[in-house]
């Protein structure tokens, strides 16, 4: 059974590549595309189960493409860490294409193809164990994120597309200039024949060329503003399917680098806390600035790199553990919080914290949803927050790093106050006056597909304002509670509820990471395993 486990390794790249690829030039009706598209992801979804409840153990999957030797063919591995990654990556992917489905945004014939090479290319970089092989995973996964970006680009907004590709092609150069010096010094980029290199001065700066450029993707401090830049201006979907995606494959690198390359040497992982503890509280405090919800999300999502990088900095068993438990959590529930920022701007037409308010009344289900995950991300129990943040807070204690382990509970009590801010102005404050009028400018400027320049009849924005308020009738009982200086509180625009099922299913799957925060902690253990004894990793993959 093992063998063929191996042998169908390449299939988790292949498959997405060939089905996304043969969408590019096969006719196919949109909605053909959309239902292949979502079940090739659900098959990867499937297959990612299947890979972790076999490394779950600690073994380790290797297979060399078409049995071609050592050096010349591409070296697959599956083990715990990557195996969890893969289910978390492909459970994100499969949500957020139901997003892009029923928002609408999915109309376009390109979409599918795009998240299916996008999903191909992630599971490349996660299941290579080659460095030069890496550098075409990490484009291929870039090349439809460009095409993401500029089709479905905020109104037309493509200065963040712009920004988004100079910057992740520059830090490429910087990775490939990298591996070519690794190879240069050691004459392979074989992850498992460069295990313990970073001994050699040489090739320990060459590796770190290679984690200069990854910390650039990963948007770690300084060089995090391109990230708020262009999420800010993608679709929210494709924001949260980067933010799961992109950022978080540029940490299992530097967690994959860190534990074979350096093994862990205390020399190269002080650098790494300080950025990191940088990172952590300059995300944290920059959110609380942002008067919109997604950019303050955005910057939750850089702080959430810095803690993520703690767990790698202290690498020992329980601080690496640590670091995969939150990055879990953090895919899940960012993916979570920034659907639900999407839905907002989509129904509501801005995300401005003052401009959209009094939701908490007028939406009980996204309020429910939204408190989740907020409440997730600020670490509180019972949600997959708390277990992480005290995870890598008593880990970090445990390694030395008192003063670290306070500022991560700084910084959670900081997410918690972005999260207050979001809920006093947002959800808990006053209906705007305007809020009708936004919403109705926004469903015209939808169906007309106009962008944020072009002109709209202010009459219409009115006669659609008032249709949407004699559309929709007020819950029950809400006649009675409503203000009497705003009659129409309950009544008006309301987010779908078909916008706001993939955020709740991420929600739902925060709330069982918590409460059944055992299991997951055992797979982590076993990936932090692997990552601290790297024998049966090396053995894996020179043996095959």
């Amino acid at each position: 059974m093992i063998p063929v486990i191996e042998a169908l390794l390449p299939l988790f790249v292949g498959a997405p590549l060939l089905v996304g690829g043969a969408f590019f030039v096969a006719p196919a009706h949109h909605r053909l595309r959309q239902v292949l598209g979502a079940a090739s992801l659900v098959a990867l979804l499937v297959g990612a189960v299947v890979l972790v409840v076999i490394t779950a153990d600690g073994t380790v999957l290797a297979h060399q493409v078409a049995l071609w030797p050592g050096g010349i063919a591409i070296p697959f591995v599956a083990d715990a860490f990557s195996s969890l990654l893969l289910l978390v990556t492909a459970i994100l992917s499969t949500v957020t294409f139901g997003h892009l489905i029923t928002s609408g945004e999915a109309r376009s014939p390109s979409i599918a193809s795009f998240v299916l090479v996008l999903a191909g290319g992630v599971a490349g970089a996660l299941l290579t164990a080659d460095l030069f092989n890496l550098f075409v995973f990490i484009e291929v996964m870039l090349l439809p994120s460009y095409g993401l970006l500029v089709i479905l680009s905020r109104r037309g907004d493509l200065g963040g597309s712009r920004l988004y590709v100079t910057v992740n092609l520059l830090a490429s150069t910087l990775f490939l200039a990298g591996v070519g010096l690794i190879y240069a010094v050691q004459g392979t980029v074989n992850l498992a024949e460069l295990a313990g290199a970073g001994d050699d001065p040489a090739t320990a700066i060459a590796a770190a060329v290679c984690l200069s450029a990854i910390a650039v993707k990963a948007a770690v401090f300084p060089a995090h503003g391109w990230l708020a830049r262009t999420y800010g201006a993608a679709s929210p979907a494709v924001a949260a399917l980067f933010s799961g995606l992109h950022t978080k494959v540029a940490v299992y690198i530097i967690f994959r680098i860190s534990a074979v390359i350096f093994e862990g040497d205390p020399a190269w992982m002080t650098p790494i806390i300080i950025v990191a503890t940088i990172t952590l509280l300059v995300g944290a405090l920059t959110s609380l600035g942002e008067s919109e919800m997604r950019p303050l999300l955005v910057f939750q999502m850089v702080s959430g790199i810095g803690f993520i990088l703690v767990g790698v900095a202290v690498f020992t068993p329980a601080g690496l553990a640590a670091g995969v438990v939150y990055m879990v959590h953090h895919m899940i529930v960012m993916g979570s919080l920034l659907l639900i920022a999407g839905a907002i701007e989509q129904t509501y037409g801005s995300g401005h914290l003052s401009r959209v308010s009094g939701l908490r009344t007028r939406e009980p289900l996204l309020t429910a949803v939204f408190v989740v995950g907020a409440l997730s991300l600020a670490g509180l129990p019972p949600f997959s927050g708390f277990v992480a943040k005290y995870a890598l807070v008593q880990a970090t204690a445990e390694g030395g790093q008192v003063l670290v382990a306070g500022l991560l509970i700084v910084a959670s009590l900081l997410a918690l106050v972005a999260m207050m801010k979001i809920w006093a102005e947002m959800f808990n404050g006053k209906r705007h006056a305007d809020v009708e009028l936004l919403a109705a400018e926004a469903r015209i400027r939808e169906r007309h597909a106009l962008l944020d320049d072009q002109p709209v009849d202010a009459d219409a924005v009115a006669e659609e304002a008032a249709l949407a308020v004699e559309r929709h009738e007020p819950p029950r009982g809400a006649e009675t509670a409503a203000d009497d200086d705003d009659p129409h509180e309950h009544r008006g625009t309301r987010v779908p509820v078909r916008l706001l099922v993939p955020s709740l299913v991420l929600a739902a799957i925060s709330v069982g990471l918590g409460l059944g925060a055992e299991g997951l902690l055992q797979l982590a253990e076993q990936a932090a395993a692997g990552l601290v004894d790297i024998n049966d990793y090396v053995r894996a993959v020179i043996d095959r």
